[in-house]
């Protein structure tokens, strides 16, 4: 497991769990590096002044905010010590809701909590309450010295807790045209498609097939062997064929398992 990277307590009621985080995902991303182009040396990132572009070392850079058009105030580590301990060391839960009435667009990244020596039993009791309840904690946490909303949720055995967005940080969609008339023929053939592609979710089917190819890509250009050529786009059609002809496709793969599901 990684290091945690946060300790503190979920506070709910008159009820303290201490717990630690850790991340509970990690990126998979092909990380690329800038080079020259002339002998493909690796470059180096370099801290000037926007005025002069003369160089700073990294022992002489502080973070600061601008409060106003050019006046910066300074920020060190001991004026964060003097913050309310309370809001950067506690989970507090404002509600419990179910999980359901939350919009997926709202979650960001999840994190493991673990509960410190001693806390075992108030960390299940909390972590048991939730699976049978089937609600949610809504949370807010202090993390990295930014406060954001959270969901606090029981995951295979463990408490989850993912930091969401607040209501004003998620955009509003554009509206679509509604120029485009759907004739019922074609919604009818669409939502054949989606029954004849539906399936319980199994993460373990899914991969990033396009990492794979990157990767050997990457492999056969440093082995100096032939690349294959670039794929044309394909040639568009008409969508009620190709809904048509979708369905049709779907139907001949759903057959088999919808025979043994009768046998079953």
């Amino acid at each position: 497991m990684p290091r945690p990277i946060w300790s503190g307590t979920i506070s709910f009621g008159l009820v303290s769990v201490p717990v630690r985080m850790v991340s509970a995902t990690q990126s998979k991303e092909l990380r690329f590096h800038f080079l020259d182009k002339r002998d493909l040396q690796p470059i180096g990132y370099d801290k000037v002044r926007r005025d002069s572009g003369e160089h700073v070392d990294s022992d002489d850079v502080v973070r600061g905010f601008e409060v106003e058009k050019g006046r910066f105030v300074p920020l060190e580590d001991e004026d964060l010590d003097r913050l309310d301990i309370e809001l950067t060391k506690t989970i507090d839960i404002c509600d419990f809701v179910d999980l359901d009435e939350i919009d997926p667009i709202y979650f960001r990244k999840a994190y493991y909590l673990e509960p410190q020596e001693g806390a075992e039993k108030p960390y299940r009791l909390l972590e048991r309450a939730l699976e049978e309840t089937g609600k949610v904690g809504i949370a807010k946490v202090v993390i990295r010295n930014k406060q954001h909303l959270a969901c606090l949720r029981p995951y295979e055995g463990v408490l989850l807790l993912e930091t969401m967005y607040y209501a004003d940080e998620v955009r509003q969609p554009e509206r679509v045209d509604g120029a485009a008339r759907l004739r019922k023929p074609e919604v009818e053939m669409a939502k054949s498609l989606v029954e004849n592609l539906s399936d319980s979710f199994d993460p373990e089917k899914y991969d990033d097939t396009y990492r794979k190819e990157l990767l050997e890509l990457l492999r056969a250009k440093a082995e100096g062997e032939p690349l294959p050529a670039p794929e044309e786009e394909g040639e568009l059609v008409d969508l009620m064929a190709a809904l048509r002809e979708s369905v049709e496709r779907t139907q001949k793969k759903s057959r088999p398992r919808s025979r043994a599901k009768k046998a079953s």
